[in-house]
């Protein structure tokens, strides 16, 4: 496990708080290719999807739903990678890479976002940022229950034909979350200082 960052000294006598800190300060993403089985299992989805609606979600709108793939369902899903390959002109090894990209993790959860630009109370830009947040939460969610993670998304994400597997009417892709199983620890990225996103007003 990587290196816990030294914290300040915290407000109060919390040590709990401490320690969930301390392992949040370990998290970083882990690439699908070092994500084996056990993936998480029901319970654990339960658990990270109850993580993600605690994100900041103005009048509780929650824009945002999980679609869970393992199995077939990955199988299903590495088929819409492959088409999306042939119609770009990939063959061969190109076509398995594709495969491959689709079947790494043992489960793989796309991340579908609801947002309604009709909204007259809560802004699209405050929709979004209950997406993210709920995207941050489950990650990390999945990090403290012993799992590593990624979010992945790129043209992929973008596709009609993939989009149109995922989405309902009106719903946007906006990636996959890779889960599984570390085959090591996690490439640590090295300290940033903070001090380069604070400011006083």
């Amino acid at each position: 496990m990587p290196a816990v960052p030294n914290l300040p000294p915290l407000p109060a006598d919390t040590p709990e708080g401490e320690a969930a800190l301390k392992l949040l300060l370990t998290r970083y993403s882990v690439s699908a290719k070092h994500l084996r089985e056990p993936g998480p299992s029901d319970e654990a989805i339960w658990a990270m999807a109850m993580a993600a609606l605690r994100a900041p979600d103005h009048e509780k709108r929650i824009p945002f739903r999980f679609v869970v793939a393992r199995g077939e369902g990955l199988e299903r899903l590495a088929a819409l990678f492959v088409d999306y390959g042939r119609r770009h002109g990939k063959e061969g090894p190109d076509l398995e890479r594709e495969r491959e990209k689709a079947m790494q993790a043992p489960v793989v959860i796309a991340v579908i976002a609801r947002i309604n630009p009709g909204d007259e109370v809560v802004p699209v830009h405050e929709q979004w940022t209950t997406v993210g947040g709920a995207i941050a939460n489950a990650v990390n969610a999945l990090h403290f229950m012993g799992f590593g993670a990624k979010m992945v998304a790129g043209a992929r994400a973008g596709d009609p034909q993939i989009v149109a597997a995922h989405c309902r009417r009106g719903e946007t892709l906006v990636g996959w979350i890779a889960a599984g199983t570390m085959d090591g620890p996690p490439k640590a990225r090295g300290e940033i200082d903070p001090g380069g996103i604070l400011a006083p007003f």
